[in-house]
């Protein structure tokens, strides 16, 4: 089991990565992730993860185990800006030093992005907001069907057509996604169990989304408040971009718990 003590910066085995714009601050009893105001011109993220420096096949978390964290944050859904969120992942566009190349995603995790993102991966789940979410673009019905994307995505402009059509490849992405009602700037107790093929996400002992799919691993974990604003959807629409902060931001920690076991 790994838990974070909080009278202290964050130690081994976290690793933070602090860019300029943004800071880690321990209060004590817990730890701000901050990213202060700031123009669309600079990449601020604040972070926590353990798997800078490391090839993917090295890196830590395969299920079964079970994630805690409590947690607040400064502005509620749709006032924070950028991405912001904890859990595991495989850090497919290389965003920190140590991994090699790009790779197809697999995430699982508690996830925030704010209006300026839409990633509209689940038919029935807004593209932004506060949510629970898993994905894994590795698996094979995916990458067996991959081949039709020329054909299928222009077709996913017609209404009833990608109503009919995205359950298809959502499911084999192994996309499961639930939106969370807990406002965000009040302390909530955030809990993902990660099985062998399924997921159960809580928020303060009450099941938000209990998935019959889940990324396979090893994975890396990650904590994060950032600026950037993402947009990828089944018809085919694909941007990223940086986002102004009007005014300084955060995310605050008091658990940081994983432990072995679902």
């Amino acid at each position: 089991m790994f838990e974070a003590t909080f009278s202290q910066p964050p130690g081994p085995p976290w690793k933070r990565y602090v860019l300029p714009g943004s800071a880690l601050e321990a209060t004590g009893s817990s730890w701000r992730l901050i990213n202060q105001a700031s123009d669309a011109q600079r990449y601020t993220d604040a972070q926590i993860d353990d798997y800078q420096g490391l090839r993917r096949r090295d890196l830590h978390w395969k299920p079964p185990l079970t994630l805690t964290v409590r947690a607040r944050f400064s502005h509620p859904a749709g006032e924070l800006v950028g991405t912001a969120g904890f859990g595991f992942w495989n850090d497919p566009f290389v965003m920190t030093a140590g991994t090699a190349r790009p790779a197809l995603p697999r995430a699982i995790w508690f996830f925030y992005a704010s209006p300026d993102s839409d990633m509209k991966l689940d038919l029935e789940t807004p593209g932004h907001g506060w949510k629970a979410a898993t994905m894994d673009a590795s698996r094979l019905p995916f990458l067996l069907l991959a081949p039709t994307a020329p054909l299928a995505v222009p077709l996913m402009n017609i209404r009833p057509l990608y109503r009919a059509l995205w359950p298809v490849g959502q499911r084999a992405i192994g996309v499961r996604e639930a939106l969370i009602d807990a406002p965000m700037t009040e302390w909530h107790t955030y809990e993902l169990r990660w099985e062998v093929g399924r997921a159960i996400f809580r928020v303060d002992d009450q099941t938000v989304l209990a998935a019959d799919t889940s990324p396979r691993g090893p994975l890396g974990f990650v904590m994060w408040i950032d600026n950037q604003a993402m947009v990828a959807t089944p018809w085919g629409r694909f941007a990223y971009r940086l986002l102004p902060i009007p005014r300084p931001q955060w995310m605050e920690v008091a658990v940081l718990r994983i432990a072995d076991g679902g």
